[in-house]
Parts: C-alpha cells; structure tokens; sequence
C-alpha cells in the first residue's frame, strides 16, 4: 500500500520504534498488542526491552517493517494516546 504524501522515508522499510513507560511486568505485552495491530506478527528478534539506570522506567524498543507513512501515523497515534505510555521515539 502506497502513500501519496511526500516522505523522506523509502518504503518498505525497517523503522525501529521506541515506546517509554514506568515499570510494570506487563508493559511489553502492552506495546506489542498496539504494534501487532498495525504490523502484525513480529519476531523475538525484533523486540528489545531494557530497564532505566533507576529501574523506574522500561524502554521497548521494536523494529517493524512500515508500510507507508499512513501506518507510522496510525501506530504512533495509539502508542503515545495510551495512558501508559510516557514518550514514544
């Protein structure tokens, strides 16, 4: 699926993703039921999950393969208007 809109972005793509909350032991599971949705199935490989220095925030960082600019948009809407996220990269 193509995206009429200008993008310096090449599509398909690798586009890693980083999504930022406070620790809980189902925050990854979290991020990736919102990245599944616009993605679909990703590998172990693609997923990278690492603690804060103070271990009060989590990083899960996930690299997908975009389709368009239209899909970035859609996934970045959900992903930083979810309660639980702090910040998404």
């Amino acid at each position: 699926m193509s995206d009429n809109r200008e993008s310096a972005i090449q599509f398909p793509c690798d586009f890693p993703i980083k999504v930022m909350g406070r620790t809980a032991d189902d925050f990854d599971t979290l991020v990736l039921s919102i990245v599944q949705r616009h993605v679909g199935n990703l590998s172990e490989e693609s997923v990278t999950v690492r603690a804060s220095a103070g271990g009060n925030y989590v990083s899960v960082t996930v690299t997908v393969i975009a389709e368009s600019q239209h899909q970035l948009d859609n996934l970045y809407r959900e992903l930083s208007g979810h309660e639980r996220v702090v910040m998404v990269l």
